[in-house]
């Protein structure tokens, strides 16, 4: 799905070039699409967490962990989710495309309707790295499609102890 979606931006992108007069047509127009997963763990609900972040773009790919602290899982998702966003405003740029993606039901469907009964404060934080964008999608995938975050989640777990 996210191929096509950078398909249909690249043909706009195209588009735009051949509209435009040939003194602006010299101008590069750069759509970077970068694809964003995060996820979390907690053993015990509330317990130890940890977060795990997986980012590709421009052909390079970022794995991290973090320990987030005794938290419940849906505390754990939204603050890993916040930490992803953090993560990836230091690489990217307002104008580039991000698919993020996270098998949290609560943090994909909140952020779509952006509210959230009992996580707003969390939300509005992480809404406040989301907007930054002029093109995001945020996709739920379920948990075995989001290996790499999970794996990674889980890894910062077991390493502060």
């Amino acid at each position: 799905m996210s191929f096509l979606i950078y398909q249909i931006i690249k043909a706009f992108v195209n588009h735009l070039r051949m509209s435009l007069p040939s003194s602006i047509m010299k101008l590069e127009v750069l759509v970077m699409l970068i694809k964003v997963y995060s996820d979390a763990a907690s053993q015990g609900n509330p317990g130890n967490s940890g977060a795990g972040l997986v980012i590709l773009y421009n052909g390079q790919q970022i794995q991290q962990h973090r320990y987030l602290g005794n938290m419940s899982n849906h505390e754990a998702e939204f603050a890993a989710a916040i930490w992803a966003f953090q993560v990836l405003a230091t690489l990217s740029n307002e104008s580039d495309t991000i698919m993020y993606y996270a098998d949290s039901k609560i943090v994909i469907d909140s952020i779509h309707k952006r509210y959230a009964k009992h996580f707003g404060p969390q939300l509005a934080q992480l809404l406040t790295y989301y907007d930054r964008y002029h093109l995001i999608i945020a996709t739920w995938l379920p948990e075995k499609q989001n290996h790499g975050a999970h794996q990674l989640a889980w890894q910062a777990i077991h390493h502060q102890h």
